[in-house]
């Protein structure tokens, strides 16, 4: 096991375009760390800079306590499991898994107790002597998955190794990797754009944008106090509902938004750096808003369109003055809810968050 550590890692291509714009990060010795973003954030760019196979500009990767910037990618104690399996269809499941071992000149011994321990852990010991086109999408990619445990190396990293598996095996590869890293005790690094993936299998998110780090932190942590609005509207599903509002009062430990038409709603956030009149951004998760078929408490709304997903209810409501639609996320028992209904929106302050003008998150009073 090893430990990664990025110090100012920037990357460029040519003279003007910069991808990866001063990376610090700290992984741990069998840490599991997601890299999660939008298409074009730098993720993968920043997992091949670790694996060498893209050349860093500026600042120092260290692997454990050695600078690896100009060590081949053959010796940095690294196994890297991309997106394709690219087995090689002529060859047994054995002898794709063995392969690199052979290229480096280790015994038949060796090559054969790695292989055996690899495949027991993946639980494909009765498929060593099939082919590739014998096996399924999902036994390719615990073959791909074998071919790094084999090398036995100090971090493993994954570039959206499940991508192309439908949602069943994708599920079942999640659970079989959480127990991969828990039997292994290596630092892994995993790059996705699934959120899915990033909140079930990490230890700790690196949210990625525009190749700057936006926040670094458990799932947990991250989806209950993002740092900022974007994070708050990629993690999550249905994502965040975020609201236009303007600050109207100030206190110790809350702070009154005000939305079009004149609806107040409090927050429990300490926005005393913001100022009464300053414009900010109102956020609740759907499944923090409270929905009320009757009574006068509450924002005033319409039931735009309702969708049934079994356990749960996604309801779709319209607030007068409100540009955005709102996402409420409810339970499948919820009694009937009809289509154009007239409705009532709660707000709960302790599940409220403000964002300032330049995106940025007030801190939480609770």
């Amino acid at each position: 096991m090893a430990s990664v550590t990025l110090k100012n890692i920037q990357k460029t291509y040519g003279k003007d375009v910069q991808v990866i714009k001063g990376v610090d990060l700290e992984i741990k010795n069998g840490e599991f760390v997601v890299f999660v973003g939008p298409s074009g954030c730098g993720k993968s760019t920043l997992l091949r800079m670790i694996a060498g196979l893209e050349d860093i500009t500026s600042g120092d990767l260290m692997i454990g306590d050695t600078i690896a910037n100009d060590i081949h990618a053959s010796k940095r104690g690294i196994a890297m499991v991309f997106q394709s399996y690219a087995l090689y269809p002529h060859m047994s499941v054995y002898d794709n898994m063995a392969f690199s071992l052979k290229l480096s000149g280790e015994s038949k011994e060796d090559i054969d107790r790695r292989v055996q321990r690899a495949a027991n852990i993946l639980q494909i010991t009765h498929l060593l002597e099939r082919k590739p086109k014998a096996l399924s999408g999902g036994q390719r990619q615990r073959v791909a998955i074998g071919r790094a445990i084999v090398r036995e190396p100090e971090v493993f990293l994954f570039d959206e190794p499940l991508s192309n598996l439908d949602a069943a095996l994708r599920l079942n590869m999640r659970v079989e990797l959480s127990k991969l890293h828990n039997d292994l005790k290596t630092t892994m690094i995993y790059v996705t754009h699934d959120q899915v993936e990033a909140m079930t299998l990490a230890d700790r998110i690196v949210v990625l944008n525009a190749g700057v780090i936006q926040q670094v932190g458990s799932p947990l942590e991250l989806y209950e106090h993002p740092s900022n609005l974007f994070v708050a509207g990629f993690l999550g599903s249905p994502k965040m509902n975020l609201l236009e509002a303007q600050l109207v009062s100030l206190e110790a430990d809350a702070a009154v938004v005000r939305l079009p038409k004149g609806i107040t709603v409090r927050a429990a956030v300490n926005a005393n750096a913001g100022k009464v009149g300053d414009k900010v951004t109102l956020g609740i998760r759907p499944e923090h808003v409270q929905l009320k078929l009757e009574g006068e408490e509450g924002v005033p709304a319409r039931i735009d369109l309702i969708e049934h997903l079994g356990d749960i209810v996604l309801a779709y409501v319209e607030v007068a003055g409100v540009n955005e639609i709102l996402c409420v996320k409810l339970p499948g028992n919820h009694p009937e809810l009809k289509r154009g209904a007239s409705v009532r929106l709660v707000f709960p302050e302790k599940s409220t968050l403000v964002f300032n003008e330049q995106g940025l998150a007030f801190k939480r009073t609770c």
